[in-house]
Parts: structure tokens; sequence; C-alpha cells
């Protein structure tokens, strides 16, 4: 029905960058929010950043000034540049998406009206010292 498909992960060293990005397609009739999460060995899953429709950004404090997202609308695709990696930074990401269907003639916005989530498989960073 959606599928997010991920790209751009790797291996790295400190210091180096990279740009993860996430397409999403399918039955959709609007995109709420998109956002990447990561999850560690070990660890919880835990937000990196998120934008919203209207543009606006949320990012983990431990990113900051570090990670941008962006968003084209038009591809529906999400980016997350991440620069000045650290090993702390390694973890799987997963992609994320709230939105609308299409349903019919018109769209589901999801139990409560809060859209439906989709998540995408993940793709691996790693970072080495």
């Amino acid at each position: 029905q959606v599928q997010l498909v991920e790209s751009g992960g790797g291996l790295v060293q400190a210091g180096e960058s990279l740009r993860l990005s996430c397409a999403a397609s399918g039955s959709i009739f609007s995109i709420n929010a998109m956002g990447w999460y990561r999850q560690a060995p070990g660890k919880q899953r835990e937000l990196v950043a998120a934008i919203t429709s209207g543009g606006q950004t949320n990012y983990a404090d431990s990113v900051k000034g570090r990670f941008t997202i962006s968003r084209d609308n038009a591809k529906n695709t999400v980016y997350l540049q991440m620069n000045s990696l650290k090993p702390e930074d390694t973890a799987v990401y997963y992609c994320h998406a709230n939105l609308d269907l299409l349903s019919g003639s018109g769209y589901y916005t999801g139990t409560g009206g809060y859209g439906v989530d989709y998540w995408g498989k993940g793709t691996l960073v790693t970072v080495t010292s």
C-alpha cells in the first residue's frame, strides 16, 4: 500500500559525512511528517530528526548542529545530511512517515485523524574511530 525506501547508509570514519534518502510511494493522499529514527545495538529506537509538511523541524540534542533534515514534497522524499559523524552515531537508521491515505474517492486520515504511520526497513550507518 505504502512503501518507504531508504538509501545512503554505509561505513565511514569519524568526522566524515553521509546523506540518507527516503522515498515514499503508494496510495498517498498527503504526508503530514517524515523523519528519521535510529536504533543502536542494545538500545531503544530514538528520534533523530523530523520535518512536518510545513517545514518545521525537530532534532535530537545529540545531533543538533551536525545533522540536517530536509524534504522534497514533490518527490515525497526526505533527506538526512549527517556531518561530523561520531562512532556513537552508529546505528540502523529508519525512515518514518505519518500520512493520509487515498481511499476510494476520498482519503483516510487514520484513527482519530492522526494519520497512519509507516516505517522503512532501515539502513545501517557505521562510524569508525
